[in-house]
């Protein structure tokens, strides 16, 4: 009998997401003005605990919105973990900006305030702190360490939102948070992003820069060159819906890898992600690293493996300083990322979605340990 496929993601839209959209577009309200464009803005921003949030097409056109905003020059250096997605380093690329990389917590998994520290120069102006897989990073180290040397921080929450961090949500927990609405995010429209902010004068200043630059107390007079980053009014429709429910969205995801922790938490050669006392989690995919000679396989043998049992996963991501495009000065620099390095070979990332079932969730934990059990005769059933 063929079994079903378990993929990786899937996004829910069991709540209002139809009805919101069918009115949207029945208004005739689909660009990038319209009730749920304002409604999303106001009640994201207080999920949040901002002054305000601003909708952007993408969680990468987020980052280069706030880079912009920051007037990053050709030349200036931003501090950005190299165990993240790629747009981190990017959007510092879009604006002439340097990423230089710092290695990761063994523990958290996200950026190290140590090792922010040892990489500051006198060309550095900011860090991009992320809150990766769903939790935050030590945001008050590193806030006190930009403060020190006069650099702003922004948060790139595109894994985490909701996730808090000493009782504070992240996005209100630097001078920016940015996030993203991809298809396979806690949130989502497909495509779409989001800034938070509570300073006014920032907040216009990137409104401004994302609707083409327009003066807004002057239609159609552009005294800056802008971008048109905006999202539309059916997008935010569908995040409307999802923001209704996003407590119920994150709960489920957090029971989910509870399971997880619990199936596999005796399983040698596992290891888990582990949260921060001052942490509680948003969780975007549940992740474990594997030790190959502990566990008896590697972990691309068990992606494959585990895909011939219909239940698809994905790596970790490639470490940043290791892509083309940053090799060479990383090389240059001679950074420390034993961390991450370890974390990209041996993370591994299994199928989190809120409609999943918990015999879904025994079903990958079974099929984990029985990729192991084929070499040991390891034996012991959890799921």
């Amino acid at each position: 009998m063929t079994k079903s496929n378990i993929p990786l993601a899937l996004p829910d839209l069991t709540g209002n997401e139809e009805q919101y959209v069918v009115k949207a577009i029945r208004s005739s309200w689909i660009s990038s003005t319209g009730p749920f464009v304002a409604r999303f803005e106001a009640e994201f921003a207080a999920a949040c605990g901002t002054r305000a949030a601003i909708t952007v097409c993408n969680g990468t056109i987020a980052l280069h919105l706030a880079l912009l905003a920051l007037d990053v020059k050709p030349g200036d250096e931003i501090i950005v973990p190299s165990l993240t997605y790629v747009a981190t380093a990017n959007a510092a690329k879009y604006v002439g900006g340097i990423p230089v990389f710092a290695d990761v917590d063994r523990q958290t998994w996200c950026l190290d305030p140590k090792k922010v520290q040892t990489a500051i120069t006198e060309r550095t102006k900011g860090i991009i702190a992320v809150h990766l897989y769903g939790h935050a990073a030590d945001m008050d180290e590193i806030n006190a360490i930009a403060e020190l040397h006069g650099l702003w921080v922004v948060e790139d929450a595109a894994e985490a939102p909701f996730a808090t961090y000493k009782g504070r949500r992240t996005g209100s927990l630097a001078k920016i948070g940015t996030f993203s609405f991809y298809g396979n995010k806690i949130i989502t429209c497909g495509e779409g992003g989001a800034i938070t902010v509570s300073d006014p004068d920032l907040e216009a200043r990137m409104r401004m820069i994302r609707g083409q630059g327009m003066d807004p107390r002057r239609r159609y007079y552009f005294p800056i060159t802008g971008y048109n980053f905006r999202l539309t009014n059916v997008a935010c429709a569908m995040l409307c819906a999802q923001l209704e429910r996003y407590e119920q969205l994150v709960e489920r995801r957090l029971q989910i890898c509870a399971l997880y922790r619990n199936l596999l938490r005796d399983v040698p050669g596992i290891g888990m992600q582990k949260p921060a006392g001052w942490a509680k989690t948003s969780p975007w995919l549940f992740c474990i690293t594997i030790d190959t000679p502990e566990f008896g396989r590697s972990r691309d043998q068990v992606m494959t493996m585990l895909a011939e049992q219909a239940i698809e996963t994905r790596p970790f991501f490639i470490p940043l300083h290791s892509l083309p495009p940053f090799r060479d000065r990383a090389r240059a620099d001679g950074s420390d990322l034993l961390v991450t390095e370890e974390l990209g070979q041996t993370g591994l990332n299994l199928p989190t979605y809120t409609t999943m079932s918990d015999s879904d969730v025994r079903r990958v934990c079974e099929a984990l340990m029985d990729t192991r059990r084929r070499i040991t005769g390891y034996n012991t059933r959890r799921a």
